[in-house]
């Protein structure tokens, strides 16, 4: 049983239709550790209302305001501390979702989702998608990981390839596992099973 972390090289990437694939593709559970806004519709209730046999970690942490977690927390009281993101005894393959990218920092002290990956000790699948800009933020978030010596599952293109901008992330990372899932215009449990199936597909 193997267990992954979902990233993005930035916000509103696509990490919980993402992470929601790869649960219907892998028969996978879904935790995500801190919901910061929108608490009247938790990525947790995307993912599962949108799989067919996923089952919900709860959040360990609910905040109240859609901003950076180290400052929703502080409004709210609460300093995140790594205790806050033990890792919950898994059953079953569970797909992790962070929030933001890589660098989002959950504490003023300096704690950052990069750390927790580095403790977990899990592989992680970086989100992303073609935009002006996008092979910076790409390369910054795979050289980050891989100066931590974190394991890379893959990256995951969302949207339309670009074999430009692949060039270039193969050029820096040979072995990289690069993988599509399709723009998803409506959102049903058909779509995110046929863009699983899809995935699938591409794998080796």
């Amino acid at each position: 049983m193997k267990s992954y972390v979902v990233t993005g090289i930035g916000t509103e990437i696509g990490k919980t239709v993402v992470s929601a694939v790869l649960c219907e593709a892998l028969k996978a559970d879904y935790w995500k550790p801190v919901q910061a806004g929108d608490l009247h519709a938790l990525d947790s209730d995307f993912v599962q209302s949108h799989t067919s046999e996923t089952n919900i970690i709860p959040a360990n942490v609910l905040l109240n305001h859609a901003m950076s977690p180290h400052e929703a927390a502080r409004l709210d009281g609460i300093e995140l501390t790594e205790e806050h993101f033990e890792l919950p005894r898994f059953s079953k393959t569970t797909i992790i979702e962070g929030a933001g990218g890589v660098m989002v920092p959950l504490n003023d002290e300096g704690l950052c989702y990069i750390d927790l990956f580095q403790l977990w000790e899990l592989p992680v699948y970086v989100v992303t998608r073609h935009y002006l800009g996008s092979i910076n933020h790409t390369l910054l978030t795979l050289n980050a990981l891989m100066m931590r010596e974190i394991p890379i599952a893959g990256l995951i293109v969302n949207g339309d390839r670009n074999e430009a901008s692949e060039r270039i992330y193969h050029s820096q990372f040979p072995d990289l596992s690069i993988t599509t899932i399709p723009e998803i215009n409506e959102f049903s449990k058909e779509s995110i099973q046929q863009a699983a199936r899809l995935w699938i597909e591409q794998l080796p």
